[in-house]
Parts: C-alpha cells; sequence; structure tokens
C-alpha cells in the first residue's frame, strides 16, 4: 500500500511540475500560491504587489514580463509546492543528490582544508598578530572561491572542488576586484581587544551552497571562534530547498555527520568539534521564511522586523554568495561605481561584507573605469563565476 501512495505521489508531483514548465515557457500569467504555509499569505500579497506595478494595458504579471529575481524565486517556491502537495514525499528534497554528490566529489579538498584547520588550531595560541591575520585572510578566501561551487549555474552539472584551493589562493588574488579583508580584520580586531569577560560578539553567516562551499564556511567559522575573533557564531540557512544547493539545516547536520564518521583523521575531528559546538551553543543554525521570499533586503524590516532585529545583534554579518548579493542591492542594473553602502537602499542591521563569485549581472563599488575594462578584457565577467568581491559595509 505504501509502495503504491508513493508511485501516486510521484506522478502527482511530475503533472504538477509540468504544469509549471509549460507555464515558464508560454508565459502564462503568475498564478497565486494555493498550499496552506506560513509563507503563503506573504507571497501571494507580494503578487498583488507585482500587480499594482503594472498598467491596465499590460494585463497580468507573467513570466516573460516580470522582474527576474522575483519569477525565479517564484520558480523555486512552485517546485516546492509541487512536492508537499504529494504526500507522502512531501519532506522529499529533489536536489539533495546533487548536494550529496557535489560533498562527496570534493573529499580530497575537505581533507586538505581539515588538516590545514587542525594544524593550526594547535599552533593558534603561538601565532603573534600578523600570522594570525595572513591565517584569517587565506580563510576567507577558501570561502571565496568555494562560492564557485554553484549547481544552479552548473545547471545540476558537477560543480565539486578536485584541486587544492590553497595552492592556488595566490594566484586567484588579481580575481578580487573589490577587497575589504583589511576592514574586517580591523574591525574584529577592535572588537576582541574591547570584549570584556562574559560579553559576547556575535558573527552571522548567511550561507549560500551546500556540499564543498558549506565546509569552507564552517572551517572559517571554526576559525573565528579558535583565534577569539568572535565568541558566537550564528548560521542563517534555507527553510525549504532553494536554488538547488543552498544549505538547509538537514544539509548542516548531513555534512557534519559525514566527516565526523570519515575514516580520515582530521575529517573527523573537526565533525566532532563542530557536533560540539551546536550542542553547547557556540555554533547556532536559524531559518526563516524570508531567506525564500522575494523580496529585497531593504524590506526586512516591514516584512520581517523579528529577523532583522536578530541581526542588529551581529557585530558582523557575512551574506556568502551571489543571490543574497542580487537582494542586498535589490537586484537593479547599478551603474559600477554606484557605492555598495548606497545600493543597499537603507539596509544597515549592523556592519556586513558581501563574499561572493561575481555569477549575475549586477556589481557595484568598483572604481572608475574598471568595469569598463573588465569587459573589454572578459565580455562575460559578470557572469563566469571567475571573478570575486570581498565588500564592506560598516564603520571604517
Amino acid at each position: 500500500m505504501l509502495l503504491q501512495e508513493g508511485v501516486e505521489a510521484e506522478k502527482k508531483a511530475i503533472s504538477l511540475l509540468s504544469k509549471l514548465r509549460n507555464e515558464l515557457q508560454t508565459d502564462k500569467p503568475i498564478v497565486p500560491l494555493v498550499e496552506d504555509c506560513a509563507d503563503t499569505d506573504l507571497w501571494n500579497q507580494h503578487l498583488e504587489y507585482q500587480r499594482g506595478l503594472l498598467n491596465e494595458s499590460d494585463g497580468q504579471p507573467s513570466w516573460f514580463r516580470s522582474p527576474w529575481l522575483f519569477v525565479e524565486c517564484y520558480m523555486y517556491r512552485r517546485l516546492h509546492e509541487a512536492i508537499i502537495q504529494s504526500p507522502p514525499i512531501n519532506g522529499f528534497d529533489v536536489f539533495k543528490e546533487s548536494k550529496d554528490q557535489n560533498f562527496f566529489e570534493s573529499q580530497e579538498s575537505v581533507m586538505a582544508l581539515c588538516t590545514h584547520l587542525q594544524e593550526l588550531i594547535r599552533t593558534i595560541e603561538d601565532l603573534d598578530e600578523n600570522q594570525l591575520k595572513n591565517e584569517f585572510f587565506k580563510l576567507l578566501q577558501i570561502s571565496l572561491w568555494g562560492n564557485k561551487c554553484d549547481l544552479s549555474l552548473s545547471g545540476g552539472g558537477s560543480s565539486s572542488q578536485k584541486t587544492n584551493i590553497m595552492n592556488s589562493l595566490e594566484d586567484l588574488k588579481q580575481f578580487i576586484l573589490v577587497n575589504d579583508m583589511e576592514h574586517l580584520w580591523s574591525l574584529l580586531s577592535k572588537c576582541k581587544k574591547a570584549r570584556e569577560n562574559m560579553s559576547v560578539d556575535r558573527v552571522y553567516i548567511v550561507l549560500d551552497n551546500s556540499g564543498f562551499e558549506l565546509v569552507t564556511d564552517l572551517v572559517l567559522a571554526d576559525f573565528l571562534l579558535s583565534s577569539k575573533l568572535a565568541t558566537e557564531i550564528h548560521f542563517h540557512g534555507k527553510m525549504i530547498p532553494w536554488f538547488v544547493s543552498d544549505t538547509t539545516i538537514h544539509d548542516l547536520n548531513w555534512v557534519i555527520k559525514q566527516m565526523k564518521f570519515c575514516n580520515h583523521k582530521w575529517m573527523s575531528k573537526c565533525g566532532a568539534n563542530w557536533e560540539n559546538y551546536i550542542k553547547v551553543g557556540r555554533w547556532v543554525y536559524h531559518d526563516h521564511i524570508f531567506w525564500t521570499l522575494p523580496h529585497e533586503y531593504s524590506a526586512m524590516p516591514l516584512v520581517a522586523p523579528d529577523l532583522y532585529a536578530e541581526l542588529q545583534k551581529a557585530c558582523l554579518i557575512l551574506f556568502k554568495g551571489d543571490l543574497n548579493y542580487r537582494k542586498l542591492t535589490g537586484d537593479r542594473k547599478w551603474d559600477f561605481t554606484v557605492p555598495f553602502h548606497q545600493a543597499l537602499c537603507g539596509f544597515h542591521p549592523a556592519p556586513l561584507c558581501s563574499i561572493r563569485t561575481l555569477k549575475a549581472e549586477i556589481q557595484v563599488g568598483l572604481q572608475p573605469g574598471q568595469g569598463e575594462q573588465l569587459t573589454a578584457l572578459d565580455p562575460h565577467w559578470l557572469t563566469s563565476g571567475k571573478y570575486g568581491v570581498f565588500q564592506f559595509d560598516g564603520p571604517l
């Protein structure tokens, strides 16, 4: 009986996904969500808002005539709706196999990274400030280039990290277009020096991809605690499967479990340590429906004031990846030289930094002529994932 129920549920989900594909391909009007979930009303209210932006002669918002960020997010939400309407497979993550494969195919790189981290932690008390700073910059860059491993960019194809990225950091520095790592070091160093007994300095990491990128973020988070640059790390991930490889709580727990029970000494050590950080509350995972809404982040104080208030508790927020950058800047066609602070449109809960490799046609905060020079050199520089930024906004 259960097998038959599963087969019928699968047929229903496929039927709903086929309907979605037809709507997308034929520029049908965007239809309201029907499943009664915590975010349904907010989605449908935003659809009404999109309708209000159109003139009467324009008709209804449709797939080809709506803002790209809105319809892209809407597509992933409809994918989720097709699954949750199809019990008993309503908890199925359609992207899980691809995410797991990315992690397994990156094993050698993960081993090298964990080995480096454990050797670093063993000697961290002996490092002078300059050495500590250099190690911080190294792990920041590893986290940046880990963002290349994006399954939504690769169309679901392999996007694993098969070489030891630490060996390439010097060669990759030339591709960092905005480099505000010094600001991050200055901010966290000041927080560390000003910290009183029992006071808490939180670094928030708004996660992007699971798999190898998530490991790079966890390694950075471990270093921040071990070096006392932070006392707590708060991770923010997605509540539902999103943009193919985005991290959910299930992905985080799965990666840590895989590492803990791995037969590699230092991977296993990392997994055990990270599990303990969560257990004792030094690492905290949050999810919130806002992260899978289509709104730009400047709308957060109005749409999700509880989340905005939570982010205000941070001494620094690191936003990983392209989708976060698009939502930070409203996904607008800004001039390349527009200051990052201006493009945030009033979103300033705490000092923040975008860490992304470029995979979307938006970039601000460049020097005069820099964007034009890059276009002449490489017409695809905005979307190839070849270039990266550390873009900071906050007191200097």
